[in-house]
């Protein structure tokens, strides 16, 4: 597939089957998420991949859904604000980075087959507590990972997407 093929299969994954990810899927995925640009290549993030059973149920208790039980995988992505860069007004792209490194990593696991879903409504306090996370790292982002046992309508974006005269200038605006 072509990259615009694979943006429109790419769907947020709410249906997986019990299917374990290969560890070479899983690698790839990873990578692509590794290999992302971010400010200044200061490259701010931390992924960690939940597939243990005891893990996934504490994971499981920050986000109540029963699909999201269903995903053998879950990529937690921390921003790291000690290797940030700030604007020079303060503005820190550690959220920024995290999110194109998210990107790249729902985008690999298209083409690998697999499906995700962003899932940023959470509780940050009970996350930081729960998993013992450092002051300087942030979560940002779960991707549950798995292969969809749903399918979704790769023409969505004729009617569901705004169209581009509606969202581009040129020149000004």
């Amino acid at each position: 597939m072509n990259f615009l093929d694979i943006a429109k299969h790419r769907f947020s994954v709410r249906k997986y089957k019990p299917d374990l990810v290969p560890e070479e899927d899983l690698n790839y995925i990873l990578e692509a998420g590794r290999i992302a640009p971010s400010a200044v290549n200061y490259q701010p993030w931390h992924f960690l991949v939940i597939r243990d059973k005891e893990n996934r149920e504490i994971v499981n208790t920050l986000y109540h859904r029963e699909w999201f039980r269903e995903a053998p995988v879950v990529i937690i992505l921390l921003a790291d604000h000690n290797k940030s860069w700030k604007r020079d007004d303060g503005k820190d792209h550690a959220d920024i980075d995290v999110a194109i490194a998210a990107d790249h990593m729902t985008l690999a696991a298209t083409e690998r087959g697999l499906g995700t879903c962003w899932v940023c409504n959470f509780d940050k306090k009970k996350i930081i507590e729960i998993l013992k996370l450092p002051d300087h790292l942030e979560p940002v982002v779960f991707l549950p990972l798995g292969y969809p046992n749903e399918e979704t309508d790769i023409k969505r974006h004729e009617n569901k997407r705004k169209p581009l005269k509606d969202i581009t200038s040129w020149e000004k605006l």
